[in-house]
């Protein structure tokens, strides 16, 4: 499972004209899900995305997590994650889950966040969404849960 997390100051996402998610302060989660991932990696994942510390506290340092802040999070799937453009000019997708896999596994991981105490809106699974957010910072991280600890 891949995400890769933003910190933004608000965020929203729109499937033609209607917003189906919208959040202020938190974390923008894009999240990909690929063939060897299950219900593990899903509640991993929530877990580490609650527990982040990029969040500034009074000194200015990156020591809060979402969960110190009261922040929320927009989850909208998105299985580009896996795109590999190493060779040619047209990515291949194959390591991305098929939608069956996958969609179950991303609502996995909103349940996960939700039972942590975490707000969760969403995009719409396999739809074409537009994204828009004011990033906070910026702050972008890339987390991998296929990434054995300790590298």
């Amino acid at each position: 499972m891949r995400a890769l997390i933003q910190r933004v100051c608000r965020a929203e996402v729109r499937v033609g004209s209607r917003r189906v998610g919208a959040i202020g302060p938190g974390l923008l989660v894009f999240l990909g899900v690929t063939h060897a991932d299950g219900v593990k990696e899903a509640c991993w994942m929530a877990g580490k995305v609650a527990s982040l510390r990029i969040f500034d506290d009074d000194a200015g340092k990156m020591n809060r997590s979402l969960l110190d802040v009261g922040g929320a999070v927009l989850a909208v799937s998105q299985f580009t994650l896996y795109g590999d453009a190493r060779k040619g000019r047209r990515p291949s997708y194959v390591k991305a889950a098929r939608p069956e896999q996958a969609e179950p596994l991303f609502q996995q991981f909103i349940m996960a966040l939700e039972e942590i105490g975490v707000s969760v809106a969403s995009g719409e699974f396999g739809a074409h969404m537009e994204v828009s957010l004011c990033n906070d910072g910026p702050v972008t991280i890339w987390v991998d849960s296929a990434v054995p600890r300790g590298q």
